[in-house]
């Protein structure tokens, strides 16, 4: 990587974004030593991002055009990269640019552990993770291979609320994940209420309301519980006072949200239906994705 070229400017960075990039950003030696200004950080970047373009025959000439008008948008704070993006590009570290990631939870005890090894490699790298829990069947559930019984998709995400608590991203910081859970889940009231006083902390969650439990709301009816495992009914709730569930834990705790899964899979909204349902979406909600697909925001 040249150095930073002498005809551009620098930028103004106010005491507390520069002690934000100290602390998350800017590189450091073995001791934890903060080696790197906020303007060596945005030259780092620019030039890794710029030198992508040698893959289709650009120039180094042209590669360090671009690389001074990338540079340009960032001190000015016309535009910022995503977090991994400024943690890892241009370091040498091999760690991903990617932004958050969408993982599967699979129905048995390998694929819920499987999903957790993911999320804390994610999360080390500084990524984020969706999940949607709603293939695992409720608690109560029979399980043959142990003949015991399940423990419910809340209480394996207390699991994965436990273990973003130890790994930092990138390790700076708490990771972010998103919980989904379909409102015809029969546990759905316990994951509704998940985030109150004592609870989960490291999610935002989020019901998946369906275009039948809409109707049923709307002509004052109950609706039918789904066990993922059987794909039998298991029970029916008024929508009404699932509804009223969601809105008084959301003003009690900022959560749930609601994603409507149906429209988010209907026409265009899901390009590639034969890869099959989308069921999550990145920790923030902004973009739903396949499993193992990833954003990169800005």
């Amino acid at each position: 990587m040249p150095k930073i070229p002498k005809d551009l400017k620098k930028g103004v960075w106010t005491e507390q974004a520069v002690k934000v990039l100290e602390e998350r950003y800017l590189k450091k030696d073995n001791n934890g030593k903060t080696i790197e200004t906020p303007e060596e950080m945005c030259w780092r970047v620019s030039w890794e991002v710029a030198s992508a373009e040698a893959r289709w025959g650009k120039t180094k000439k042209e590669i360090l055009e671009t690389a001074k008008d990338y540079y340009n948008l960032l001190v000015k704070h016309e535009f910022l990269p995503n977090s991994p993006t400024l943690m890892n590009a241009g370091t040498g570290n091999n760690l991903q640019y990617s932004a958050c990631f969408v993982i599967p939870v699979e129905d048995s005890i390998e694929g819920i552990f499987d999903a957790l090894k993911y999320q804390a490699l994610i999360h080390k790298t500084g990524g984020g993770t969706g999940f949607s829990f709603s293939r695992l069947r409720p608690h109560g559930s029979m399980v043959k291979t142990s003949s015991g019984t399940a423990s419910g998709p809340v209480s394996f995400m207390r699991i994965f609320d436990a273990a973003t608590n130890e790994v930092k991203q990138g390790g700076k910081r708490r990771g972010a994940n998103m919980g989904i859970l379909r409102v015809d889940h029969p546990d759905i009231l316990e994951f509704i209420h998940c985030k109150e006083e004592g609870g989960i902390t490291n999610f935002n969650i989020s019901v998946g309301i369906t275009d039948k439990f809409i109707e049923a709301y709307k002509e004052g009816k109950d609706y039918e519980l789904i066990n993922p495992k059987t794909k039998e009914v298991s029970g029916k709730l008024s929508a009404k006072l699932v509804f009223d569930e969601i809105v008084k834990s959301a003003w009690k705790t900022g959560d749930p949200g609601v994603i409507f899964i149906d429209r988010m899979n209907e026409g265009t909204s899901n390009p590639v239906p034969l890869l099959g349902p989308i069921e999550s979406t990145n920790p923030c909600g902004e973009v739903p994705l396949y499993p193992f697909d990833s954003c990169n925001l800005g």
